[in-house]
C-alpha cells in the first residue's frame, strides 16, 4: 500500500512593514483632511495598504497563483482606488480598492518590472523592465498595444508627458478648437535607461524623437517630471544631477503639423546640479502642487530641493551683479558714484540664460531613521507644510513634516527651516534580519530575536505584543511556564527577560565568544549554552534574596548561576539534549558532532562525515535519531544506538541552516522532519524512507529560523528569513502522495524552459526594429491555445457530419440523427459554433491573443469557417471582430496569397457588415428614444417661467465679489 502524508501550506505572513525591491505611493483614500492618508507598499509578494497614523493594516492583495516579489507600484490619477503592482517575473496586475484579487493580469516582460506610469486619463499603463523595453497597455481593451525598444540596459524612469495645446490671445477663435480624442494626440512618453540614455517617444506616431545622453558620468537612475511638463530632473552618479527644459508648446503644436523641422529639438540640457550624497541617485520626486522636489540615494538622507520663481531669480541675479559692479570698483580704484553709470549700461541678464544654480535652492537634508528605498509626497490639502513618506530598507515607514520657508521673513542669513519625524509605522517588524524563532509551550506566543530587539507575538492575531531593547541576539527559547524568555548574544551574554512587564531580570556574560546556541533541560530546571569560546556552561535558574541599597530590606529575584562547564577542542555552533535527557549532542566548528552523557559529561559517540561544519541538529521525540545539516548542503540521519549514518541526503541547493524533527509521534510522523536553507526553501522529509515529502516555497530570502509548534491542532511550522517576513506553514487535511509530487515537479520544469524556449524564439525573429508586439507565452497561454485547436478540429468535423445529415434528411425525412462527438454532448448537446465560442471566450482579454499566436496557419481557415458563422449568427460581435482583425494583422502575407482565403473573406466582409449595421441601427434608435423619453420628463416636471426684463444684477456683483486666491 502506498503511504500518503498530509500537506503543509502556507496560512500567513507577518512581520513585514515595507519590502526594499519596489517604491512607494501614498494615497487619501479615506478624504479625511485630519489623516495622514495611506502608503500602499510592497510586501514580498504581497501589496499592502497602511494607514500611516494608526499603523494598522487597511488592506493586504494578494495572487495565490503568483509568488514573485513585488517590484514596482503606481496608482491612476483618475481612479484613486485602481493600482498597478509590476512583479519581479515581468507580469502586471491591477487591483482595485475592497477587492482581494486582481482584475486584470498582463504578461509581456521577459523580467523584472522597473516602473510604471498611468497616463492622465487613466485608460493606459506604460511598463518599464529589466529586460529593455518599454510597454504600452491598453487598460480598456485590456490587452498590450505595443512594445518600444531603444533602450540598452534596464528602463529607469517613465513618464506620460501629453501637454495640451493652448490658444493665445489673436489667434483666430477657430484655431482654439481641438480635436482631442484623434489619434495623434496620444501623447509622448519620456524614458531613461542604465545606458545613460534619455528617450522622447511619440505614441501617435510610435517612433523616438529624440535621444539624449542624460548622464556624464556613467548610468542614469531616476526620472522626475514636473507637473506642467516645462522641465524634468534625470540623477545618477557621483551625486550629479542634470536638468531639463521641455518645450511643451512645440510639442503640443507639432501634433497638428506634417512636416516638423529635422533639427527640432524638444529636450534641450539647462544645466548640472550637484547634490550633498555623492552617492548614486535612486529616485526624483516632484511634489504635485508645490516647487518642491525629493531626492535620494541608497543613503540615510532625503534631499528636500527647492525651485524658485521668476522674481527670486532676478533678485539674486542684481545681487550678484551689484557685487560685480563693487568689486569692480575697488579693483580700478574709483568711487562708487563713477561706477554707477557703466553697470547701468549694461544689458539685464534674462531669467531663462540665468547659471541653473540660480534657478534650485537646496531647501534641507532629512536624516531618516534608515538606508531610504523610496519617498512620495503626501500631498494632504488644508496642511500649510510639507509631508513626505520615506520607506527605508530596514523594514520601517516614517513620515515627515516641514515648513515651507516663511517669504516674510527678511533676515539676511538663510534660516534652514527645521523638520520633525511625525509619524513612523516600525512596531510590526524588526529594523534586522531576525535570527531566532520560539513558540511557547501552549503554542499561543512567539518570540523572535535580531539585533537589537526581542519581539513577541500573538499566534492568534499575528500582532507584536511586546517589543524589548537586548543585544545582537543570535537564540532565544522560552523557559517552562512561559512567563521568562531567555536569549544567547554575540557578545556572549545571557539576558533574561519577563514577558508580562518587559523587564530584564538579569544580564550574565557567561562567555568570551558568541553564543551560538542555547538550550533548555528537558525537566526546564536548566539551561545550556555553547559558545565559540569552546566550552558549554549549565546555567540553573534560582531565586536570590538581594538587598535593597541603603536599606536591611531584601527583595526576591530571579538570577542564572552557574553550575558547570564542558570543555571542548573546536567552537560550538550548536547543542541539543535528547528528549529522554540522558544525552547530549554538540556540533563543532571541526565539522564534527559530539555526543556526552548529560549526568558525566563523559563522550559517547563521535560522528564524523560532513565535509563542513554542522549548522543544526535535532533529536528525535524517541531519541533514536539524529538528524544533522550542514554548510556542505547535506543532511545525514545517524542512529544514537552506535552512531552510525543511516543515509545522507543532497537536500538542498546552499548551507542548510535549520533541521527540526516534528516534536511527537502523532499518526506515526514522529520520524519526519523539516529543513530550511539558504537556497529559500523548507523541505519536509520522511526520515525513516529518506524520501523527500514536500517542498515549500515562499520565501525571498535566506531563511534564519524554524519553529514547530507543539501542542496545537493542526500542527503548524513558522519560519523566520532574511526578507523580514515570518510566515505560518499549517497542516491541512489534503492528502499527498510522493510519485504525484515528482510528477508535478518534473511538469513545472518541463513548463518554464517551454516557454523560455519560445521566449527565446521570438525574441529572435523581434531583434530588429524599435517597435513591437506585446507578447509573451505562459504556460496558460499555450493550454488555452491548444483547447481553441482541439475544438476546431471537433467542430470543423462536426460540421460536416451534421451537412451530411441535413443532405440525407432532405431526401428522408424520417433518417435518425447522426452519432456527435461525446463532448458536445457533455456540454448539453450544444451546436458546434457554440462550442467553438465557449472555448474563445475562456482565455482572459489579456491573454486572448498570446493564445492565438499558438495556433497553426492550418487552422486559420477553419478559424474564418467559424467567424463567418458568428457573424451570421451576430454571436458576440465584439470578439469576433477582435479576432478577426489580429488573425489578419498575424497572418497578412499568407491570407493575401491564398485564393481560397480571399474568398472566405468576402463573406466574412459581407455578413460583418450586415450585423454592424444592425447593431448601429439598434444603437441610434435606443439614442434617440432616451433623448425623446428625457424631452418629456422635463416637460413633465421642469416649469420655466423667465421674465424678459428681469435683472438680477449678477452681472454688476461679479465685478465686487470677493474670491478666494489659491496660494498654492
Amino acid at each position: 500500500m502506498v503511504k500518503s502524508y498530509l500537506k503543509y501550506e502556507h496560512s500567513n505572513s507577518f512581520g513585514l512593514v515595507a519590502s526594499s525591491t519596489s517604491n512607494i505611493v501614498w494615497t487619501q483614500q479615506n478624504r479625511s483632511s485630519t489623516g495622514a492618508g495611506q502608503a500602499v507598499v510592497a510586501a514580498n509578494e504581497e501589496l499592502v495598504c497602511w494607514d500611516i497614523k494608526t499603523g494598522d493594516v487597511v488592506e493586504r492583495w494578494k495572487d495565490e497563483k503568483c509568488s514573485a516579489q513585488v517590484t514596482a507600484i503606481a496608482e491612476s490619477k483618475i481612479n484613486e482606488d485602481l493600482f498597478a503592482a509590476g512583479y519581479e517575473d515581468g507580469s502586471i496586475r491591477l487591483w482595485r480598492s475592497k477587492d482581494p484579487s486582481p482584475f486584470v493580469t498582463f504578461n509581456g516582460h521577459r523580467s523584472a518590472i522597473t516602473n510604471l506610469a498611468f497616463d492622465r486619463s487613466g485608460v493606459r499603463l506604460a511598463s518599464g523592465s529589466r529586460d529593455t523595453n518599454v510597454i504600452i497597455w491598453d487598460l480598456v481593451a485590456e490587452v498590450g498595444q505595443f512594445k518600444l525598444r531603444g533602450h540598452k540596459d534596464q528602463i529607469t524612469g517613465l513618464q506620460f508627458v501629453e501637454p495640451q495645446q493652448e490658444a493665445t490671445e489673436g489667434e483666430d477663435p477657430q484655431a482654439m478648437v481641438l480635436d482631442g480624442d484623434d489619434a495623434s494626440s496620444e501623447g509622448f512618453l519620456l524614458t531613461t535607461g542604465k545606458d545613460a540614455l534619455i528617450k522622447l517617444w511619440d505614441l501617435g506616431s510610435r517612433h523616438c524623437i529624440e535621444t539624449h545622453i542624460a548622464q556624464t558620468n556613467g548610468e542614469c537612475w531616476a526620472l522626475g517630471l514636473s507637473p506642467d511638463y516645462s522641465g524634468c530632473i534625470t540623477a545618477g552618479n557621483a551625486g550629479e544631477m542634470k536638468v531639463w527644459v521641455l518645450d511643451v508648446a512645440s510639442l503640443a503644436a507639432s501634433r497638428q503639423q506634417v512636416d516638423v523641422p529635422a533639427n527640432m529639438q524638444y529636450l534641450r540640457d539647462r544645466g548640472t546640479l550637484f547634490r550633498n550624497g555623492k552617492d548614486k541617485a535612486t529616485e526624483v520626486v516632484f511634489h504635485p502642487r508645490r516647487d518642491f522636489f525629493a531626492v535620494h540615494g541608497s543613503e540615510k538622507s532625503v534631499e528636500i530641493w527647492r525651485i524658485r520663481n521668476e522674481a527670486e531669480i532676478k533678485k539674486s541675479l542684481a545681487r550678484k551683479k551689484k557685487r560685480r559692479r563693487e568689486k569692480l570698483a575697488q579693483k580700478k580704484g574709483e568711487a562708487n558714484g563713477d561706477a554707477q553709470p557703466d553697470g547701468e549700461e549694461d544689458p539685464e541678464e534674462d531669467v531663462g540664460s540665468a547659471d541653473i544654480t540660480e534657478a534650485f535652492a537646496q531647501h534641507l537634508v532629512i536624516r531618516t531613521g534608515g538606508k531610504v528605498k523610496s519617498v512620495d509626497w503626501a500631498d494632504i490639502h488644508g496642511k500649510k507644510m510639507l509631508q513626505l513618506v520615506v520607506s527605508a530598507t530596514n523594514n520601517q515607514l516614517e513620515m515627515y513634516s516641514m515648513p515651507l520657508k516663511e517669504k516674510s521673513k527678511k533676515s539676511k542669513q538663510d534660516d534652514v527651516p527645521d523638520y520633525e519625524r511625525a509619524l513612523s509605522i516600525e512596531i510590526p517588524g524588526h529594523r534586522a534580519d531576525i535570527r531566532s524563532l520560539a513558540l511557547s509551550s501552549d503554542d499561543k506566543w512567539l518570540a523572535s530575536a535580531s539585533n537589537g530587539s526581542l519581539k513577541i507575538w500573538s499566534m492568534l492575531t499575528q500582532k507584536c505584543g511586546k517589543t524589548l531593547e537586548c543585544g545582537y541576539a543570535l537564540c532565544c527559547a522560552f523557559l517552562p511556564g512561559d512567563r521568562l524568555v531567555v536569549i544567547g548574544t554575540k557578545s556572549g551574554e545571557i539576558e533574561l527577560f519577563e514577558v508580562a512587564t518587559g523587564t530584564l531580570l538579569d544580564s550574565v556574560s557567561a562567555h568570551d565568544g558568541a553564543i551560538w546556541s542555547l538550550q533548555i533541560h528537558p525537566d526546564g530546571r536548566s539551561i545550556v549554552s555553547g559558545s565559540a569560546d569552546k566550552s558549554a556552561k549549565f546555567w540553573n535558574v534560582k531565586v536570590v534574596q538581594e538587598e535593597v541599597l541603603g536599606t536591611t530590606r531584601t527583595t526576591s529575584r530571579l538570577k542564572l548561576a552557574h553550575a558547570r562547564t564542558l570543555e571542548v577542542s573546536d567552537d560550538i555552533l550548536s547543542l541539543k539534549f535528547s528528549p529522554d535527557a540522558r544525552l547530549l549532542a554538540v556540533a563543532l566548528l571541526d565539522s564534527t558532532v559530539k555526543v556526552f552523557f548529560v549526568d558525566s559529561l563523559k563522550l559517547y559517540l563521535n560522528l564524523y562525515g560532513h565535509k563542513l561544519p554542522v549548522l543544526d541538529m535535532d533529536i528525535s521525540y524517541d531519541s533514536k535519531l539524529i538528524v544533522t545539516c550542514s554548510a556542505d548542503k547535506n543532511i545525514r540521519i545517524w542512529g544514537l544506538d552506535f552512531g552510525d549514518c543511516h543515509k545522507a541526503l543532497l537536500a538542498h541547493q546552499d548551507s542548510i541552516l535549520q533541521v527540526k524533527f516534528l516534536p511527537n509521534n502523532r499518526e506515526g510522523n514522529g520520524h519526519h522532519f523539516f529543513s530550511a536553507s539558504k537556497d529559500r526553501t523548507i523541505k519536509y522529509w520522511d526520515g525513516d524512507k529518506f524520501e523527500q515529502i514536500q517542498r515549500l516555497d515562499g520565501h525571498h530570502g535566506e531563511i534564519w529560523a524554524l519553529a514547530i509548534s507543539q501542542s496545537s491542532e493542526p500542527p503548524f511550522i513558522v519560519s523566520a528569513s532574511h526578507d523580514k517576513s515570518i510566515r505560518v506553514w499549517e497542516e491541512t487535511d489534503e492528502q499527498i502522495f510522493l510519485e504525484e509530487e515528482r510528477e508535478k515537479e518534473i511538469e513545472e520544469l518541463y513548463e518554464s524552459t517551454l516557454t523560455k524556449s519560445l521566449e527565446q524564439d521570438l525574441d529572435a525573429d523581434e531583434e530588429d526594429g524599435e517597435i513591437g508586439a506585446a507578447t509573451k507565452q505562459t504556460s496558460e497561454t499555450l493550454n488555452h491555445g491548444e483547447r481553441i485547436a482541439e475544438a476546431l478540429e471537433l467542430g470543423i468535423a462536426d460540421l460536416h457530419v451534421m451537412k451530411e445529415w441535413e443532405e440525407a434528411k432532405a431526401a428522408n425525412p424520417n433518417i435518425a440523427p447522426p452519432q456527435r462527438d461525446l463532448t458536445f454532448m457533455a456540454h448539453g448537446g450544444i451546436s458546434a459554433e457554440e462550442y467553438v465560442m465557449k472555448m474563445l471566450q475562456k482565455p482572459a482579454a489579456s491573454a486572448l491573443n498570446d493564445a492565438l499566436l499558438v495556433l497553426p496557419f492550418a487552422s486559420v481557415p477553419m478559424l474564418f469557417t467559424f467567424l463567418n458563422i458568428f457573424a451570421m449568427r451576430l454571436m458576440n460581435i465584439p470578439l469576433t471582430c477582435r479576432i478577426l482583425f489580429f488573425m489578419l494583422k498575424t497572418h497578412h502575407r499568407q491570407i493575401v496569397g491564398s485564393r481560397t482565403m480571399r474568398a472566405m473573406l468576402d463573406g466574412i466582409r459581407a455578413n460583418l457588415r450586415r450585423a454592424l449595421q444592425r447593431q448601429k441601427d439598434e444603437m441610434g434608435y435606443n439614442i434617440a428614444a432616451l433623448k425623446i423619453a428625457g424631452m418629456q420628463i422635463q416637460d413633465k416636471g421642469v416649469k420655466e417661467y423667465v421674465d424678459e426684463n428681469w435683472d438680477d444684477g449678477t452681472n454688476g456683483q461679479n465685478v465686487k465679489k470677493r474670491t478666494f486666491v489659491d496660494v498654492s
